[in-house]
This record gives C-alpha cells, sequence and structure tokens, in this order.
C-alpha cells in the first residue's frame, strides 16, 4: 500500500498519458486542423554533416539526462525557454530511473524545418521515407519559426526499457547550434512487458469481451511504443483503430456512481475519472471520484477503499488484469486524500 499526497496522475502527467510528467518549452501538443504544413527530413535523408550535429547534441543532453547534470543541461536551452528551466529539469530528474543501467542507441531522428512560418502557429510535419512506403506525421502547436529537430532513442538493457524523446532547436543567436527545447521521457516496459506485449493482451481481452481491461492495455501499449504523443504513425492509426472498434472509452461512461458502507451506513460516491496509472512502474489504474472531504486519515482511508471496491463490483473484470488501483479523493476542485492499493488488497 502506498499513500501519497499530490495532485492526481492524470494531471500532473498530462500528457497520459502519460507517466513521466512531461514539460515541453515550445508547448508541443496534438495540433489542429488548421496546422501549417512544413518540410520534414527523415533520418536516413540527412545530409551527413546535419546527421553528425544533431547525433552529438543529442548525445550530449541525454548524457547529462542520465547522469544527472542538471548544470550542464540548463547551459544547452533555447533562449526561447530559459524561463522554463524548472520544468524541464523536473523532466529530467524523473527520466533518471528510466534510463539507469541502459545503453543510449538512437531510434530515430527527423529534422523539422519550420523557418518559413510566419509568427507562432500549429504546425504539422510529413515525414516520408526515401522509397514513400511510410509516412510519419508529427503535429506541434504553438511552435515558433525556425529549424528544430525531434529525436527518440530507447535505453537497452535498462530495468525499465527507458524510452527518450528529445526536441532540438537551432539557436540562430549562436550560430545555428543545436539547444534543448523539450525533453520526454517513459517507461519502454512495464512489468517486464513491452508495447507490443499490451498489444497482444489487448487482443485477447478484446475477444474474451473484457472490454474496459482491454482499452486499457491499448492505452498502455500506445505509451510503451512511443515517448510522445505529437506523433502518428501507420502502426499507432491501427492501434486506434483497434481500440475503437471497442466501443465508447470508458471515461465516457462518466461519473459513474458506486455505493458501499465503510461505516455501516450505505453511501454513494460519484468516479469523474478513470485512466491509466504507471507512477510506480506497475500497471494500476487510477480513479478520481467526489470525496466527502473528511479530515481524519482512518475514515478517509476506509472511503477511499470502499470506492475502490464499488468500481470492482460493477466491472470484476478489472481485478485479474491490473495490479491495484489509485484512489484520489477531490473536494471542490481539490485533491484531499490519494492511495495505492493491490488488488488482491481491495475487499
Amino acid at each position: 500500500m502506498k499513500i501519497v499526497n499530490r495532485a492526481p496522475a492524470h494531471v500532473r502527467m498530462r500528457f497520459k498519458s502519460g507517466r513521466i510528467a512531461i514539460a515541453l518549452t515550445v508547448s508541443v501538443l496534438f495540433a489542429g486542423v488548421q496546422a501549417w504544413a512544413s518540410s520534414c527530413t527523415t533520418q536516413a535523408l540527412l545530409q551527413p554533416a546535419d546527421r553528425d550535429a544533431i547525433v552529438a547534441a543529442g548525445n550530449s543532453i541525454a548524457d547529462a539526462i542520465a547522469t544527472q547534470k542538471a548544470e550542464l543541461l540548463q547551459g544547452q536551452l533555447l533562449p526561447s525557454v530559459v524561463a522554463d528551466w524548472e520544468g524541464i529539469r523536473n523532466v529530467a530528474q524523473n527520466a533518471g530511473p528510466l534510463v539507469k543501467g541502459g545503453e543510449l542507441h538512437w531510434r530515430t531522428a527527423y529534422l523539422l524545418d519550420a523557418t518559413d512560418l510566419k509568427a507562432v502557429q500549429d504546425a504539422q510535419f510529413f515525414c516520408t521515407n526515401s522509397d514513400n512506403t511510410l509516412t510519419v506525421t508529427v503535429n506541434l502547436r504553438n511552435l515558433p519559426p525556425g529549424k528544430y529537430t525531434l529525436m527518440v532513442a530507447d535505453y537497452t538493457g535498462a530495468a525499465l526499457a527507458g524510452q527518450l524523446a528529445l526536441i532540438l532547436g537551432a539557436d540562430s543567436t549562436a550560430g545555428g547550434k543545436w539547444k534543448l527545447g523539450g525533453i520526454f521521457a517513459r517507461e519502454g516496459a512495464i512489468e517486464g512487458h513491452d508495447g507490443i506485449w499490451f498489444w497482444t493482451h489487448a487482443r485477447e481481452l478484446a475477444g474474451k469481451k473484457a472490454t474496459w481491461s482491454s482499452w486499457f492495455d491499448y492505452d498502455a501499449a500506445r505509451s510503451l511504443l512511443l515517448p510522445v504523443d505529437f506523433l502518428s504513425t501507420p502502426n499507432l492509426e491501427k492501434l486506434n483503430r483497434e481500440q475503437a472498434q471497442l466501443g465508447p472509452n470508458p471515461a465516457e461512461s462518466l461519473p459513474l456512481t458506486v455505493t458501499g458502507s465503510p461505516n455501516g451506513a450505505e453511501k454513494s460516491w460519484k468516479i469523474t475519472a478513470l485512466h491509466l496509472d504507471t507512477t510506480l512502474h506497475t500497471v494500476d489504474l487510477g480513479l478520481v471520484y467526489e470525496g466527502a472531504g473528511l479530515t481524519d486519515p482512518v475514515a478517509a482511508r476506509a472511503e477511499a477503499v470502499t470506492v475502490m471496491g464499488g468500481l470492482l463490483k460493477l466491472h470484476p473484470e478489472l481485478r485479474d488484469n491490473f495490479h491495484g488501483l489509485w484512489a484520489y479523493a477531490e473536494r471542490d476542485g481539490k485533491q484531499s486524500y490519494a492511495i495505492e492499493l493491490a488488488m488482491r488488497d481491495i475487499p
């Protein structure tokens, strides 16, 4: 069991979906349909000099993250993101355990040319390989004009199979030197299983009509396959289509009312959010519910456990397919209590 006092994972880790807290200082997110189409060059098509410069910059920043040398990272920031240093440092610190003990291997890199932008705006990049058989789409929001590169790496041999992504920008005030604009990091495996395993397991659960469990396994697969959410690949599009075929997102059933009797008298609570939660590097689900604002720890714990049990009574399949549950009590928009329990410990 773990009890904490912090923001819910779905807020703290947004994107998603995430997992490690993400701070991208050029506000890189899914872009809208009005995004300006800019040019992209894939790794294989880069000129040798460009490739060498990008890899050298990426290696330097990745090494500073792995060795937790904050002062080196701070010295490599793009001027436009210097004010966001605290957020970047937090991401780098959280990335440390993910890459520990692993060997850096760059999976891919994309050179993103947004010099034609007239102002800060959304940008969309179509990155096609040399034989035109594969196109990856990169969607960035609120991007200043300039040249950027997106680099994605894996840390082979790391216990958590860490994934790292960097956004670098060419600093026009330093002769076009590549500097840091954003860091992303996630596990590449949970409890020894990678994204492909979770994708396969999601299909198996779908065949058993365990719809909610399947849905969240697709979420896990997506997270473990890429460390960012603004990349669209043919494989991810296929995963998304499969997930959509399951039916409505479980979140669309919210708020969900559960009942229980923590102190003898039956009460009801509303669950307002439900999401995959890998805070402890296990496959947990996190739920947010409208708490009673209890200040007594014993009573607050009893309430949270009852809400957990109420959810599992409505969806017993979740008990067999996930490690545990996080319960986040909220009152008037503020978190008042949080607890994590393994499924076996939830009545």
